[in-house]
């Protein structure tokens, strides 16, 4: 070993906004049949659109649009699966941080003295594979978070836990 590099491991680095100090949990895998279902209904609406102008009109233009949806939608596809891997939620003892994003990596850390009220839904896709969302709420909009794909035990035990951390910081405020 030479004198220019110290022993132990590499620092991570700066750009990488995902601490490993915290426990991370996942969400549910079923989240991905729920976006997948959403993106085939999304594409089987263009490529029926798209279909249909180009059968009347017969351009070749609508035919590059056809094949450039089928093709944008596979990507999304496999995009999609990796884009559920990527999101999670760590709770910790004055904040909440979720964390999503593939190319663009986002974290939200969340105070707990900050939130203002917690909402869990679940629409009806969601619901045919037993998942909900949380919905953080703050004062300010643009710090809100969500943690979708969770089972509605974790998403009520969660939205009941914020709560209750959320009331206890406020009071010392």
């Amino acid at each position: 070993m030479n004198g220019d590099h110290p022993a132990g491991p590499a620092p991570a680095s700066p750009l990488e906004p995902w601490p490993d100090t915290v426990r991370w949990q996942p969400i549910s895998r079923d989240q991905i049949w729920v976006e997948l279902i959403r993106l085939a209904v999304l594409l089987g609406i263009l490529l029926l659109g798209l279909s249909v102008a180009w059968a009347v009109s017969g351009l070749t233009l609508l035919a590059l649009a056809l094949a450039a949806v089928v093709l944008g939608g596979c990507w999304r596809a496999v995009t999609i699966v990796r884009a559920v891997r990527a999101w999670g939620y760590a709770e910790r003892e004055n904040d909440l941080l979720v964390r999503h994003g593939l190319l663009v990596r986002r974290l939200s850390i969340v105070p707990y003295a900050r939130m203002q009220f917690v909402d869990v839904s679940a629409g009806p896709l969601e619901r045919a594979f037993d998942l909900a969302t949380v919905q953080l709420h703050t004062a300010a909009a643009a710090s809100d978070a969500r943690v979708p794909g969770l089972r509605p035990a974790e998403a009520s035990r969660l939205r009941d836990r914020l709560t209750a951390l959320g009331e206890n910081r406020a009071e010392g405020l």
